[in-house]
Order: C-alpha cells, then sequence, then structure tokens
C-alpha cells in the first residue's frame, strides 16, 4: 500500500506532484468498474408456462393463500396455526436472525458517511526538579473514506440482500410451522376417527360374540364359531391403545409447536372432531408466479444478489482507496483557559492508498466471491426445481386421493350392508359363522380406509397450500407474519 499524506504547505504542491499517478490509476478504476457492472448480471432460468394436471383451474389471487387455513372452516385449527406462528420456537429464532441481519445491513450503511468523534484529556508532567506542568486538550476528528469504486456500496447491496433472505426464511419458516399445525390437527382428527370406528366395530363384534355363545349354549353351533368371534373381537380391541398412543402423541407435538409444554392442549383436544376439509376451488396460478410467492425461492433469489455485490465489493478492492481526514481542537495550560484563551490546533489529512503486490490474494478473494456466486445460483436453480416438484407432486397427490376416497366410500358403504345382512341371517340360521366374520372383518377394514383417506386427503391439501408458497405475505420483500404482524418483542423489525 502506497500512503500519500499532505499537511499545510505540502498541500499546495500535492496535486501537481500526483497528477502523473492519477493519470495512470483511470484505466484501473474504469476497468474494476466494468468488472463490477459485470456482476451485477442476473441469473436466468426458464420456468414452463403451465402445470401439468391441467384440470385444476388456475386463476390468481396470492393474497387468499396468506391465511389458507381458514379455507378448512374449522376455528380450532385457526387458533392453533395462529398460536404456532406467534410462539413457535422456529419462528422467533428465524425473527431474531431477521433482526440482526437487518442490524447488520444499517453497520454497512453507516461505513458510507464521514465518522465524526470527540476526545479530551488532562494531562501533569514534570522533568527532573522542573515544575510540574498541566496541559489540557479537547477537540473532534472527523474522517471520510470516499468510495468511489464502490467498496462500501457493494458490502451495502449484499447485506441489504442478505437481510432480505433473511426475511423471506422467516417466511419459509412460517409457511413450514402452519403447514406442520395443519398436518398435525389433522392427523389427530383422523386418528380419532379411526378410533370411534374401530369401537363401534367392536361393539358389534361384542354382539356377534354375544350371540354366537347363545348359539353355542343351543347346540346350534360349536365353541369353534365362539372361539372365533372372541378372537375377532379380542383383535379390534388390541387397536384402541394404538390408537390412543398416536392421539396422545399428536397432542404432544401439536403443543410443542405451539411452543407449550407437551401437555398444554390435553384438554383443548380431549374431544373429537371432525377431519377438517378445504374447499373444493383451489388457488393456484402460473408457475412463475408461484415461484414468486415461495419464500424459499425468493431466499435463494436474494442470496444471489448478494454473492453478486460481494463479487463486486471484492473486484472494487483492487482499486485506490482515498479517505479524507480532519481534527480540529483546543488547548491550554489552565482548564478555565481552556475555555476562552486556548490555542487552537487544527489538521487535515488526504491519502490514496493502492495494493501494489499482495502475493495474489486480492485476486484469489475475487475468485473466491465469483465461486460463491455460482454455488449461489446453483443453489436458486435447486430451489426452483425443487418448488417445481413440490406443486406437481401436490397436484398429483390431490387428483388421486380424491379418486381413491370416492372408491373406498363406496366400498365402505357396501361392506356394512353385507355385514348388516350376513348378521341377520346368522341370527335366523340361514348364514355360515365365517361369512359374518369375513363381513365383518371387511366392513372394519373399509371404515378405517375411509378415514384414512378422508384424512390423507386434507393432507394433501395442506401440502399444496404449501408447495404453493401459503402462509406468509411479502410487503416489500420482507415476511410478514401471516397471522399478525409482531413488530414488538420476538417480532421482526
Amino acid at each position: 500500500m502506497i500512503p500519500l499524506r499532505t499537511d499545510g504547505r505540502e498541500a499546495a504542491r500535492w496535486p501537481s506532484r500526483n497528477l502523473v499517478v492519477l493519470a495512470l490509476l483511470i484505466p484501473a478504476m474504469i476497468g474494476c468498474n466494468a468488472l463490477g457492472q459485470r456482476a451485477e448480471q442476473g441469473v436466468p432460468f426458464d420456468v414452463p408456462a403451465a402445470w401439468s394436471v391441467s384440470e385444476i383451474p388456475a386463476f390468481g389471487s396470492n393474497s387468499s393463500l396468506a391465511r389458507w387455513w381458514l379455507r378448512f372452516e374449522d376455528a380450532l385449527l385457526e387458533q392453533l396455526v395462529t398460536q404456532a406462528l406467534q410462539t413457535n420456537t422456529s419462528v422467533r429464532s428465524a425473527q431474531a436472525a431477521l433482526r440482526q441481519a437487518r442490524a447488520l445491513r444499517d453497520v454497512s450503511a453507516a461505513a458510507l458517511f464521514p465518522q465524526i468523534g470527540s476526545s479530551a484529556s488532562a494531562q501533569r508532567s514534570s522533568a527532573g526538579s522542573n515544575e510540574a506542568v498541566d496541559s489540557y486538550k479537547a477537540g473532534l476528528d472527523a474522517s471520510w473514506e470516499l468510495d468511489v469504486f464502490g467498496v462500501n456500496r457493494s458490502a451495502l447491496n449484499a447485506a441489504d440482500a442478505t437481510a432480505r433472505a433473511s426475511a423471506a426464511s422467516l417466511g419459509d419458516v412460517q409457511v413450514s410451522v402452519a403447514a406442520e399445525v395443519a398436518l398435525a390437527y389433522i392427523t389427530l382428527r383422523g386418528a380419532q376417527l379411526r378410533l370411534a370406528i374401530a369401537a363401534a366395530n367392536l361393539a358389534s363384534q361384542q354382539e356377534t360374540l354375544q350371540i354366537a355363545q347363545w348359539r353355542m349354549q343351543a347346540g346350534l353351533i360349536t365353541s369353534l364359531e365362539a372361539e372365533q368371534a372372541r378372537a375377532a373381537a379380542e383383535q379390534t380391541r388390541a387397536q384402541l391403545p394404538v390408537l390412543e398412543t398416536s392421539i396422545e402423541q399428536t397432542r404432544h407435538a401439536l403443543a410443542v409447536l405451539t411452543g407449550q409444554p407437551p401437555a398444554a392442549l390435553a384438554s383443548m383436544l380431549a374431544a373429537a372432531g371432525p377431519v377438517p376439509q378445504a374447499a373444493d376451488t383451489l388457488v393456484i396460478g402460473i408457475p412463475a408466479e408461484t415461484l414468486r410467492q415461495r419464500p424459499d425461492v425468493r431466499a435463494a433469489e436474494f442470496q444471489v444478489t448478494a454473492a453478486m455485490a460481494r463479487v463486486a465489493q471484492a473486484e472494487a478492492a483492487r482499486a485506490p482507496n482515498f479517505k479524507l481526514g480532519g481534527s480540529l481542537g483546543l488547548g491550554a495550560a489552565t482548564l478555565g483557559v481552556l475555555t476562552h484563551d486556548a490555542s487552537v490546533l487544527r489538521a487535515v489529512l488526504a491519502s490514496v492508498s493502492l495494493p501494489v503486490f499482495d502475493g495474489g490474494a486480492l485476486h484469489a478473494q475475487v475468485r473466491g466471491q465469483q465461486a460463491a456466486l455460482d454455488k449461489a445460483g446453483v443453489a436458486y436453480q435447486a430451489a426452483v426445481l425443487g418448488a417445481l416438484k413440490d406443486v406437481e407432486d401436490a397436484l398429483s397427490a390431490l387428483r388421486g386421493q380424491r379418486d381413491r376416497l370416492l372408491r373406498l366410500q363406496r366400498a365402505a358403504e357396501a361392506a356394512g350392508n353385507a355385514s348388516t345382512l350376513a348378521r341377520q341371517r346368522f341370527s335366523s340360521g340361514l348364514a355360515d359363522f365365517q361369512i359374518v366374520l369375513e363381513t365383518q372383518r371387511t366392513q372394519l377394514s373399509a371404515q378405517d380406509s375411509v378415514a384414512g383417506a378422508s384424512a390423507d386427503l386434507g393432507a394433501d391439501h395442506v401440502r399444496l397450500y404449501k408447495a404453493l408458497g401459503g402462509g406468509w405475505r411479502a410487503e416489500g420483500g420482507d415476511a410478514v407474519p401471516a397471522a399478525a404482524d409482531n413488530t414488538s418483542g420476538n417480532g421482526p423489525q
């Protein structure tokens, strides 16, 4: 580095002395600036014009996705999601990360402005037998780094993009948390429905067992049929503890998702409820709109922008650095004189530094930042492809699950009719007991499958809304809690 300093008498001769040096630096300045401009080029990526599932109606309304859980028309689900978005530990951690990123952005912005400081000192000194001498000083110091080649501006751009990426990451956490709460709630309601179905089938099997015991006592059947009826009832009874355990564990998961101890929701979720289902009308736009509203894609895009700015910053660091500085102070032998008859101390400093030889460190820094930009570009493309896959998978699953549920409902209706007829014929001695057992097993299996498919259908709706980027609102690139704009305490600021 070559510093050039001036003081009072040298200031007049400095411009002419270094005119040749500045003339030689101009081409380097232009070259560095051009490299910085090349770093600002974007990363294009083509997306399909439409989704492959053509029968799904496409119409754009991103705002309706912000609180998609309202479409399930379940007040308890709405309450749980709202609470989770405010108190979930992952959301609060992402909010803190956003505040940190914004603070670092402000630090980078401060580097563009002059820095002014103040100082004051008091000193008593003596030499040998001489009388001690007092001195008092007070003054102001100022410095300003002229950002000619955009080092600080590029650093600010990188910090700003990083803050925006952090805001989008907060949105991604909100999307995930809302979906996790909804999926857990649907799983809970599905398990409660399956428990009710198993209990109803157990009661029916116990009635069949009672009839078999009566017919055995009457000598109409053997003990074989009675034991088969007992085995069928006990097998169904064995399913109850498994379902009850699943219900308890899902309650615990919901409590933790809402930032509470595992047992906190036991009373609230004790009563069974219907499996929530979303409206059949889907809010889905074209692929390009979906990618713009997905927070993870936005975060990856901002990371590319930040990487571009860091490349420009590394390029600008190879250019000359200009600084201006100065100080103004007062000096006096006594504190009283300091305020009205003190000596005025002035100093002005102008300096320029230019890297001459650094062993290739600055060039290696540029190459490293360019590699980081390439990495961010690949990550962005991966996020886009992942988003497209998520939506396509969700659409396919939703279409298949609707057909499956319809057929299972028909099968369960037929199995119920067959079981009723078989029991009636067995009671009248017109049907073999094996037919009764088989029809009861079929009925239980069909009804349990309907309950599972109903829960799966609701879960597929949730996954589709998550794939579409629902569960957050983007305002100026910032993530805003979908339930409430919490700007104090743990909220983003």
